[in-house]
């Protein structure tokens, strides 16, 4: 087996490195009592998470987004491992074509996504709607499930369904209690790329969002008073 040298290693080490070097200052600033980012710092602080929860329309938007999140995965590995099976165990005219409609969301760019689904709620008089912007998620992350579990039924050993299958067992049992947990590496894998993408989309969701559905990062802007300070703060994430 080929091992990787030391150079090899030290230049994994330093690309990893500087990938996650930002993330460390961003946590370490985050416990730091000043208005600026300041390191090294002499103090500890929670002053920023305390005003994380003084803006109600933050934690609302938060709370949306878990919730949206949520529904959004669940739903996508619904979909993806429905349309799985069919394309992965059936012959039939359209397979290709649906498997690419299936991952088309991937190639589509989110701003043109979201552009047309605005047009497209504006025409059926459903913008605004919880349900219609939980839809949209499950079109956009359902190709990263459906990939998991494409692959996952790639390496599926077929033999060990027809086995239970010829010891009496349904289809429905098959399929629960042998197919399930052997392909559930890959449900699990999509269900979190599904609720991580769903978190943080906000390109597509600015369009299709309102005030009463207001989500994070594409939560609407409040402005107020930073408590032992006088620094007036943006609560937004950015995209």
């Amino acid at each position: 087996m080929h091992r990787n040298g030391p150079v090899a290693l030290i230049l994994h080490a330093i690309v990893v490195a500087f990938m996650l070097a930002p993330l460390v200052v961003i946590c370490l600033v985050a416990f730091t009592p000043a208005n600026t980012l300041t390191l090294p710092t002499t103090q500890l602080s929670l002053r920023w998470f305390r005003a994380v929860f003084d803006h109600p329309d933050f934690v609302a938007s938060f709370v949306n987004s878990l919730w949206l999140a949520t529904i959004a995965a669940t739903l996508s590995v619904v979909l993806a491992v429905s349309a799985g099976l069919a394309i992965d165990r059936y012959e039939f005219r359209g397979r290709g074509a649906l498997n690419a409609l299936f991952l088309s969301p991937l190639m589509i760019p989110h701003l043109v996504l979201g552009v047309a689904l605005l047009r497209l709620f504006a025409l059926i008089g459903a913008t605004g709607s919880f349900t219609w912007l939980a839809l949209c998620h499950v079109v956009v992350v359902t190709p990263y499930v459906l990939r998991l579990v494409l692959a996952a039924l790639a390496g599926l050993d077929r033999s060990v369904e027809q086995a239970a299958l010829t010891l009496g067992g349904s289809d429905w049992t098959v399929f629960r209690r042998v197919t399930m947990p052997m392909i559930l590496p890959g449900i699990t894998g999509g269900w979190l790329l599904a609720f991580i993408n769903s978190f943080d989309e906000l390109t597509m969701s600015i369009f299709v969002t309102s005030p009463a559905t207001a989500i994070s990062p594409s939560t609407k802007p409040c402005t107020s008073r930073i408590p032992s300070g006088k620094v007036t703060a943006k609560v937004a994430t950015p995209p």
